[in-house]
């Protein structure tokens, strides 16, 4: 924006007026909206909330900036120097923090994290998952579609489609309020793969809500066992019995509104299996969270990390001997991820030496999925990134 103006000028500009330019600004530069459309929409508007004189400075600076664009003369920043400025580079050139860009191509290397920025700076898809539990298969889903004129994939998992547009068509047509299927990524229901319900068994999920997944391993138990959906916040909790409800499975989950670091300490119940889809970062969802990635700061990770691990303990105190603890997370970053594990194992070395060789067994996703990182989903099976372990208890 400097190159339009003084630099100082949009250091003392007021927010509002701020904000007017930087709609203007990706509208002309990110947008198919035609130039002089977004050029005079801007200043119609600065006018209206601000003042007169406000509308002049926008059509200044966005018509300057439009000259920039049709003569090509819009400079990117090289690529040069030490790590740090490149980084800095990279993250104004794909819109990411320059702390996300540096740990990125530490931990992934840079062809990895360009990768990732790109898809997170793509338009994000949404998946649709057929509510097999009310007799309903991924044809019928298809079918509605087709006659709504809603362009779909079909996802490798056999109860998901996606679509990138005409999610309002699909509203409006009622198939989520009458239980025909839900918004659902691919990635959550690839959890559910990984704990593979199956009939008879007692399975705990200990950060339910809002309980997509909570749903799609009640609708895998055939009619047989039970699933308690644990979370801490009972308005959500409510959410997810009104959507069990719509979908039929309400009889076969139970709500359970506790904090699970004070539940685990209190109970005597074990399970077969417990999933504990901790809270993170969000860092492997970015596409669909726009907002988070300039939300998040890296102290903010060292608070998630001590409230994952003592979430793990937690969770794995109601595993039954025998049973399986499932830990998954939404993130790409290895301090979340691999490294909790790591810690919990030397917190709980029983558990390792016991069972040693299922310490990562990831394997079990790239048996079905055809994978090829055992620890963690980079594969971009829609696009998102997920993290994955099964510890043997």
């Amino acid at each position: 924006m400097s190159l339009c103006s003084e630099e100082k000028v949009f250091r003392e500009m007021e927010p509002l007026l701020l904000q007017i330019l930087r709609i203007g600004f990706f509208e002309i530069l990110k947008l198919d909206v035609p130039a002089y459309a977004a050029v005079d929409e801007n200043v119609r508007l600065a006018k209206v909330a601000l003042r007169p004189g406000a509308g002049n400075m926008v059509n200044a600076i966005l018509r300057k900036l439009v000259l920039l664009k049709e003569t090509d003369s819009l400079p990117l920043p090289k690529i040069e120097g030490d790590d740090r400025a490149q980084a800095r580079a990279l993250s104004i050139i794909y819109s990411h923090p320059v702390w996300m860009v540096r740990r990125w191509i530490r931990f992934h290397g840079k062809d990895e994290a360009l990768r990732l920025m790109n898809w997170n700076n793509s338009d994000p898809h949404f998946s649709l998952r057929v509510n097999t539990s009310k007799g309903y298969t991924r044809a019928d889903l298809v079918k509605r579609l087709e006659s709504l004129q809603v362009h779909y994939e079909e996802s490798i998992m056999d109860e998901f489609v996606r679509i990138r547009e005409g999610m309002q068509q699909v509203l409006k047509a009622g198939l989520l309020k009458d239980g025909i299927c839900a918004v659902q990524d691919e990635s959550a229901g690839l959890v559910v793969s990984v704990v593979d319900p199956q009939p008879g068994e007692t399975i705990v999920d200990c950060c339910a809500a809002p309980g997509g997944k909570t749903l799609f391993m009640a609708s895998r138990l055939s009619g047989e066992g039970k699933i308690w959906a644990l979370d801490i916040n009972k308005g959500r909790l409510r959410i997810l019995m009104d959507a069990a409800k719509l979908h039929g499975l309400d009889d076969m989950i139970t709500d359970i509104h506790a904090d699970l670091r004070l539940y685990a300490k209190e109970t005597t119940v074990k399970y077969d299996k417990v999933l504990l889809d901790a809270p993170c970062s969000g860092l492997g969802v970015l596409s669909k969270r726009a907002d988070l990635r300039w939300n998040r700061q890296f102290e903010n990770l060292e608070e998630l990390m001590c409230l994952q691990d003592e979430l793990l303990d937690s969770a794995s105190m109601l595993v039954k001997p025998g049973g399986i603890l499932i830990y998954s997370t939404c993130s790409i970053d290895p301090e979340e991820n691999e490294e909790r594990i790591t810690a919990f194992v030397q917190r709980h070395p029983v558990l390792f030496f016991r069972n040693s060789q299922h310490y990562f067994l990831v394997q079990v996703i790239n048996s079905v999925f055809n994978l090829n990182d055992k620890n963690i989903c980079l594969s971009f099976i829609s696009g998102d990134c997920w993290y994955y372990t099964i510890i043997m208890c």
